[in-house]
């Protein structure tokens, strides 16, 4: 697919000269918040990268073309448009074949951000196993494709409204190291903490470039989560937002929503139940993450520049 790769000059000076460059999804901007936040935010978390000394390269698909970093306008546009395909790994393909609109998840923007040469990316949460996947078999592409692109995926956690216990497990059976950055438990995404131990710890950027050249040094492939509580000023604590969930998967399930619909319907939801509070929650999370993430993104290429 390289041939269908537009990377913006900047950024594609920056990969051939080695500074730190940052992947940005875009499913946030065209699903996961509503207009005019979502413009709001995409410009807030790509100013957040640059003030942490990296570059931030938010993806999508545009007129058939994959664009590794988007202009003002192009965010925009993004921002505006009501009939964005929601892009996975299955749908690639279809949606560059078409000349479509589309909006990258955790799965593709990692895709993307492999084909670019971008070993870090920012983002909210990665999907998972979703409640009830034991009959509905309804589990995220992220975690396989966390097993296959050599990205370090900087995020709060899996989404809250998923089965975190089974999330973990995945991604153990798939040798995805999953890293909780100063934290002994595993961020649940508007929470800090969820009950579940993190399997490995560091606490800083650098120790986490380590981990990252390690095991790509070894040529275990895949990717690594690297997990970052929301800022305590932010957290909506698990108890307060757990029945806001039930509530939410409880109207899903009478709607019959499901597959690629059902994170954003809940997210809505959310939003709605809390009075806003889970959108600023995730606002205050993505922005964070996208801090660490060109943080780690800087201290990869000075250790690998030393190597």
């Amino acid at each position: 697919m390289r041939d269908r790769l537009d990377i913006q000059p900047e950024l594609r000076e920056a990969l051939a000269t080695e500074r730190p460059v940052v992947a940005l999804e875009s499913t946030i901007i065209t699903h996961g918040m509503p207009a005019p936040r979502n413009l709001e935010t995409a410009r807030q978390v790509e100013a957040e990268v640059r003030a942490a000394g990296a570059l931030p390269a938010t993806i999508a698909l545009l007129d058939g073309r994959i664009r590794v970093g988007l202009t003002d306008g192009e965010l925009a546009r993004l921002a505006g448009e009501t009939d964005v395909a929601k892009v996975s790994r299955a749908d690639l393909p279809a949606v560059l074949a078409a000349g479509a609109t589309g909006s990258t998840t955790v799965a593709a923007t990692m895709i993307c951000a492999a084909l670019a040469g971008i070993r870090v990316f920012a983002t909210g949460g990665i999907g998972g196993v979703h409640r009830g996947a034991e009959t509905s078999f309804d589990v995220s592409a992220d975690l396989q494709e966390l097993s296959r692109s050599e990205v370090a995926v900087v995020c709060a956690g899996a989404k809250a409204i998923l089965d975190l216990p089974k999330t973990l497990e995945v991604l153990e059976t798939f040798g995805v190291p999953v890293i909780g950055y100063r934290c002994d438990e595993l961020p649940a995404f508007y929470s800090r903490t969820s009950g579940l131990a993190v399997p490995l710890r560091r606490d800083s950027a650098g120790e986490i470039a380590r981990v990252m050249a390690a095991k790509w040094g070894l040529h275990l492939g895949g990717g690594l989560v690297v997990a970052n509580p929301i800022p305590a000023d932010a957290e909506i604590p698990a108890a307060a937002i757990a029945g806001h969930i039930e509530t939410a998967l409880g109207e899903a399930a009478a709607r019959g929503i499901q597959g690629k619909a059902v994170t954003p319907f809940l997210l809505a939801r959310l939003e709605a139940l809390t009075g806003g509070a889970s959108l600023a929650a995730n606002v205050a999370l993505v922005r964070n993450n996208a801090r660490l993430a060109a943080e780690v993104a800087v201290a990869y290429l000075a250790l690998t520049a030393e190597g």
